[in-house]
């Protein structure tokens, strides 16, 4: 395998048609110009160029070769222009992986994304379960956790916090009537909880103290938006998080059930492997998620959730 600069500055000299000109155009000795074309001379067994005083003239074989040469320069060059395209502008896929929760939020703010960065297509997985990024080849993972990640393969970006309210329909609450902490667990209730008939909801007070409501929900699902719909039907009181529970408050499909008990804060977080090599694109997909994540986020805490009148 030959030396691509050798091969490069051979190319220069036949340009320039002598080493002169050569060495003045890529502005290098021109001494050091001809030892690397003696070397590729020597490596490849053959004379490639006839030298005298006055002129320079390729051998035939040298005159095959620099055909060749040239092919291989030219496809260098593009290469070079292709990646240089790529990371001028923000283009190609970006693999992201986001937990079901999040995904009407995600559907709120991708398309303004799609306007700014057209280039950019974007493969979402949709889970709740641990993504490993390097085995599943993601870009780019969002993560809702008690705890920020701390692999240290992982690059992690920091958000802020959400909570899960307690939120049921105004119709339901009427039918309820008054609704204590202490008569929760006796209520229809709605659960994250897709394994087991029963759950335990840890519940936050305003005041700092704690309390464990085990319950036996109508539904258990994964998915908040099975249990935002059912929560909205009025078929149960569901433990929901602010950026679900903000959209339900503001259309008033939803009222704030006991409002002074939330769960604790569970911290808002992108997760990838590595800023070195990163693509623009990715990079793009990620400073736009921390700037209008971070707003959506904001905007849920704006909520004020007031108790119905009917539900105290």
């Amino acid at each position: 395998m030959q030396d691509l600069n050798d091969i490069a500055l051979f190319a220069a000299v036949v340009r320039n048609n002598g080493f002169s000109a050569a060495a003045r155009d890529l502005n290098m000795p021109k001494s050091k110009l001809s030892k690397h074309v003696a070397r590729l001379e020597g490596q490849l067994g053959v004379r490639l160029l006839e030298r005298s005083t006055r002129k320079l003239r390729m051998t035939e074989i040298g005159r095959v070769f620099y055909e060749h040469c040239q092919g291989l320069l030219n496809g260098v060059a593009a290469a070079e222009a292709e990646i240089a395209a790529v990371r001028a502008e923000p283009t190609g896929i970006v693999r992201l992986g986001c937990p079901l929760g999040f995904t009407p939020m995600l559907a709120d703010i991708l398309p303004a994304f799609h306007r700014r960065y057209p280039g950019v297509r974007l493969l979402i997985m949709t889970t709740n379960r641990r993504i490993d990024l390097i085995e599943e080849r993601i870009d780019v993972a969002l993560r809702a956790r008690d705890q920020l990640d701390t692999d240290n393969q992982l690059i992690v970006r920091r958000f802020g916090e959400v909570r899960q309210r307690l939120a049921a329909s105004p119709t339901l609450l009427a039918r309820l009537g008054g609704i204590t902490i202490d008569n929760l667990a006796q209520l229809p209730t709605l659960s994250m909880n897709e394994q087991h008939p029963t759950d335990t909801w840890r519940l936050l007070h305003a005041d700092g103290s704690t309390i464990e409501i085990a319950h036996r929900p109508i539904i258990g699902c994964s998915d908040f938006l099975i249990l935002e719909r059912a929560a909205i039907e009025g078929m149960g009181i569901a433990l929901l998080p602010d950026h679900i529970c903000e959209r339900a408050f503001r259309t008033g499909v939803l009222v704030p059930v006991l409002p002074e008990w939330t769960s604790g804060d569970v911290v808002v977080h992108l997760v990838f492997p590595s800023r070195h090599g990163m693509l623009p694109a990715t990079r793009a997909l990620i400073d736009y998620l921390a700037e209008n994540l971070l707003n959506a986020l904001e905007r849920c805490r704006e909520v004020d959730p007031k108790p119905a009148s009917f539900d105290i």
